[in-house]
């Protein structure tokens, strides 16, 4: 932990919160994360662009045009195992600054029959975002259309009619949130956020015995201050959002996301500014909040969704992912068209699938109608 744990910031959410507090008693790390993220006056997704070299953080698809391309291409092969329909939903989950998409459509012209066929819908809750999106996409020749909630989008018909929908989120399942538990004289019980002695926000241990976690494998036993994240938000969007689409029409989806592939303890909550790490309390409503993804988590929820609607591939590591999709080849193509450049593609390409940075911190999983073959790069 390189940040000053203790660094706080009276914004005007933190004082919203604490006055929450007084009132209600203390919250679960979900509620926080929410409130963190969208609340509807101070919420860091409703007020900050965040995403860039000059944002908070920067992602794989503004490292390298080579990423989004693959994810392209890689949606233009699932279209052709759907049969190649006249009209097909392709629908990209917090979209950041519309770069990914930008380059899956100029790569989509590459394979006959597939732009025309594409719908784009958008998800952001950021409406300074959208305008950044609306400009990067407003050569695209796709008709793009912009939703601020995934479950609205994707639950029923109004939206998407009966065509087939394929969904992307890069980093998108991170900003859910999670309940947290900490193992304490022999039981679990809840951590929550709260005010310390100091009347500062801070983490508080409710002192009653629980039970068990249910996400937790009972393989895994826990030592005294054993943290465990439980996470309930995404497994309700596993289970309902996405199964709810796969019940209605041919589906697949591609969720990338830094975090592990099997269930462990450890406490993953972190904060992010000016891509530094700051305490989840510095400055609420003012950084990005994130998890990392339990896969494991994620993948048995998918699995145990009503209907056996959805099919589940993966989850692998972005390194694998990519190379298996041909982004050595790919860049190398780049770097013959464009020999000035050759040494900064490749110095971007390798950031992404480094196996000692995003290659392996970052996992891919794969979700599908189950009468669909395995998506491309799960093979």
């Amino acid at each position: 932990m390189s940040y000053d744990p203790q660094a706080r910031r009276d914004t005007a959410l933190a004082l919203k919160l604490k006055q929450r507090i007084r009132s209600d008693g203390p919250m679960s790390v979900a509620d926080y994360m929410q409130a963190c993220l969208h609340d509807p006056e101070h919420g860091y997704y409703v007020k900050q662009p965040a995403i860039g070299r000059d944002g908070d953080f920067i992602t794989a698809p503004e490292i390298s045009q080579v990423f989004g391309e693959l994810i392209g291409l890689w949606s233009a092969v699932v279209w052709q195992q759907m049969g190649s329909p006249a009209r097909i939903n392709l629908v990209e989950l917090g979209p950041g600054r519309g770069t990914l998409m930008r380059d899956a459509l100029r790569a989509a012209q590459k394979v006959p029959g597939f732009l025309g066929a594409i719908d784009v819908h958008l998800v952001e809750s950021n409406l300074t975002l959208q305008q950044v999106q609306m400009q990067s996409l407003s050569d695209s020749g796709r008709p793009i259309s912009f939703h601020d909630n995934a479950g609205k989008l994707l639950w029923g018909n109004r939206h998407l009619g009966s065509a087939p929908a394929i969904v992307i989120g890069n980093e998108f399942l991170d900003t859910f949130g999670i309940h947290q538990f900490v193992f304490s004289q022999g039981s679990w019980r809840a951590r929550e956020v709260g005010l310390n002695e100091a009347g500062q926000l801070d983490f508080v241990t409710d002192l009653t015995c629980g039970y068990r976690p249910k996400p937790l494998p009972t393989t895994l036993t826990p030592n005294e201050g054993d943290i465990f994240e439980g996470a309930v938000t995404t497994s309700v969007l596993a289970k309902s959002t996405f199964a709810a689409c796969a019940q209605q029409r041919p589906f697949a989806a591609l969720l990338i996301d830094y975090g592990h592939a099997e269930t462990s303890f450890g406490d993953t909550l972190q904060a992010v500014a000016s891509h530094q790490a700051v305490s989840p309390f510095l400055a609420p409503g003012e950084t990005d909040l994130t998890v990392h993804v339990d896969f494991e988590q994620f993948a048995r929820a998918c699995a145990k969704a009503e209907g056996d609607a959805l099919a589940v591939d993966g989850p692998i590591t972005q390194g694998e992912f990519l190379g298996r999709l041909g982004i050595v080849e790919r860049a190398s193509h780049l770097m013959g068209a464009n020999p000035a450049k050759a040494g900064e593609i490749e110095l971007a390409v390798a950031r992404l699938i480094a196996p000692q940075g995003m290659g392996s911190r970052f996992k891919v999983i794969g979700l599908r109608s189950p009468n669909l073959p395995n998506l491309p790069g799960f093979e």
